[in-house]
């Protein structure tokens, strides 16, 4: 597994995913929450985003494939969710609103803003380009980030 090992393909995938994830620009959008009330978990986001991104790292080919879902369908679905994150954030109502939501660690911070469409289709991208242990340091470095 290791005998793959490249630090510059790893440091360029960490590079690529660090810009992508961008934890430190949701830094605002976690403050506006917690001010808002909402309960975000830090820890729980965290490894739910991991989970969520090796996940897809493995078997994204194979799910789009067996949904026949397409990548730009896949990010124009990415886009509705982000709406629905943006209503949490902005406190309007574009979606019919079922109740107060409580916590906001799911969405919107895990999807969209550190396990979102951009984050995995980077992962399909990188997967075709370098090896999967580079790709795999570099996220698990990103997730220690966030």
């Amino acid at each position: 597994m290791f005998a793959d090992f490249n630090f510059q393909q790893m440091i360029s995938a960490f590079i690529v995913l660090f810009a992508v994830i961008d934890i430190i620009g949701s830094i605002p959008i976690i403050i506006n929450l917690k001010e808002k009330g909402k309960d975000v978990n830090a820890m729980k986001a965290t490894v739910i985003s991991f989970v969520l991104l090796i996940g897809f790292f493995y078997a994204g080919d194979m799910m789009l494939k067996l949904f026949h879902v397409d990548i730009e369908s896949f990010v124009a679905g990415a886009f509705v969710i982000f709406l629905m994150s943006l209503e949490m954030i902005l406190d309007v109502e574009i979606f019919k609103n079922q109740g107060p939501i409580k916590e906001a660690t799911l969405v919107p911070l895990v999807f969209p803003l550190l396990a979102g469409a951009g984050a995995f289709t980077t992962l399909l991208s990188l997967r075709a380009e370098y090896a999967s242990v580079n790709i795999i340091i570099a996220l698990v470095l990103n997730m220690i980030w966030v």
